[in-house]
């Protein structure tokens, strides 16, 4: 059994990480640590679990960590993990700033331990066959990519995430789009980006070999505009990236299987390991710059 330390204690810790994890016939929860002591203890009850007061004290008890933070306190979480040899299985984005970023992946690197990035769409059986049928067949020139949400109804659980109003779509959903459009098109260049209004930014890509892309984003949508829509375009005609066929909790189920994987097999290649994860924020990064300095960004 994979004995997983579970890092953070929202709607989304608990009604998908912690779920998952405990619906897993090879994964187990080693205990509870979250920001509100209440909150965790709470959560942890509700899963016959310890809670913890410690950070490194629950690093210290699990084999793996599943972290549902903010995306900066993740990254120092992750780091701290890494360096103790506990496996990562982390929410998107990686961070907030190249600097955390290159940290996590420098650390999972010096000690070897595995990485699964939780991207969700690419955890659905359906989309991740679309993504590498679509790869294969090659000769795409463009994609568009159309997240439209609308989290600030009530009700809703992300609403009040201090992190996604500070942040905006951009660094919410943008890691979304960003991968289903780079395993198709490859690493981006170059990016360009203007903002609209209800908190609308638009980003223009340029990828390596030349195919571009448009990516545009909100959270704040009129609830009746809200919309997903993914196409490429090229040589042989337009392809619609189909929306997951599964649950969140299958698809994190699936994520668990993969992480398992990569320990077992002793390989370090998974598609969406924190790799992948530091690719993504270096294209958010330059898409920050760009639409503040107005001027498009060449990404590193």
């Amino acid at each position: 059994m994979l004995r997983f330390g579970l890092f953070g204690t929202g709607h989304w810790a608990a009604e998908t990480h912690a779920a998952a994890i405990g619906a897993h016939p090879r994964a187990e929860l080693a205990g509870v640590w979250g920001r509100d002591p209440e909150k965790a203890a709470a959560l942890a009850q509700r899963h016959g679990v310890p809670v913890f007061e410690d950070v490194d004290a629950l690093i210290e008890a699990c084999d793996a960590v599943a972290v549902a933070l903010p995306p900066d306190v993740q990254a120092d979480i992750a780091a701290r993990a890494a360096t103790a040899g506990r496996h990562l299985l982390l929410d998107k984005p990686l961070a907030l700033s190249l600097a955390d970023a290159d940290r996590v992946v420098a650390a999972t690197e010096a000690s070897g331990v595995a990485s699964v990035v939780f991207f969700t769409q690419r955890y659905h059986p359906n989309v991740t066959g679309f993504l590498a049928a679509t790869a294969a067949a090659g000769g795409w020139q463009h994609a568009r990519a159309t997240m439209f949400a609308s989290i600030y109804q009530p009700g809703n659980p992300y609403g009040n995430s201090q992190w996604r109003r500070d942040r905006g779509a951009l660094w919410d959903i943008g890691p979304h789009a960003l991968s289903i459009v780079l395993p198709v098109l490859g690493r981006v260049a170059r990016v360009a980006a203007m903002d609209g209004p209800s908190g609308l930014v638009h980003l223009l890509l340029t990828h390596d070999g030349g195919a571009t892309s448009t990516l545009s984003l909100t959270l704040d949508a009129p609830p009746e505009a809200v919309t997903r829509d993914f196409v490429f375009f090229g040589e042989n005609g337009t392809e619609v990236v189909p929306p997951g066929d599964g649950s969140v909790l299958a698809a994190f189920g699936t994520a668990i299987d993969q992480l398992l994987e990569e320990i077992e097999a002793g390989t370090r290649d998974h598609r969406c390991d924190v790799r992948f994860g530091l690719e993504v924020v270096a294209v958010l990064d330059a898409a920050e710059t760009a639409r503040t300095e107005g001027r498009t960004v060449t990404v590193d």
